[in-house]
């Protein structure tokens, strides 16, 4: 399932980069500004954000993947990754469902599910109970024995 994730993780962030240089593009293209900011600032700001935003999920589904192909639960940094990029999705859910509508809203809420899933379903492992030091073999004695009295 983390493999699933990983490329709806790719393909979600070559969408982003995409709909970012669409969005600077239409900025580049138009004559006002907001509150005195130049075309151009926003314009770089939007591809800023895009390419940043699309960096993010790539480092996500590359984190996704690795846990994948080891089938290991991520590490601590790939966690703490994931789990903000699993919160950005639900923020992003919530806004995306008045915006937009139900349907992107659902893609947003399946996407959370897949990130989410890889990061619950690797339960703790049980460690394992450490062998007592000592010797071990046919000619030990039996562990708690107490030593010949002479």
């Amino acid at each position: 399932m983390a493999v699933v994730a990983a490329l709806v993780l790719l393909v979600e962030a070559a969408g982003i980069v995409v709909l970012n240089g669409i969005m600077a593009r239409f900025v580049q293209g138009q004559n006002m500004s907001l509150d005195g900011l130049d075309t151009d600032v926003m314009a770089g700001g939007t591809w800023g954000l895009g390419i940043g935003g699309g960096l993010f999920l790539l480092l996500c589904s590359v984190l996704l993947l690795l846990a994948g192909v080891r089938d290991r639960a991520p590490g601590r940094f790939a966690r703490i990754a994931l789990i903000s990029c699993a919160v950005l999705h639900g923020v992003l859910g919530a806004l995306t469902v008045g915006l937009v509508g139900w349907p992107a809203f659902t893609f947003m809420m399946v996407v959370l599910a897949l990130i989410v899933l890889p990061l619950v379903a690797y339960g703790k492992q049980p460690r394992q109970k450490a062998r007592p030091a000592g010797p071990s073999g046919p000619d030990a004695p039996a562990a708690g024995a107490e030593p010949a009295a002479a």
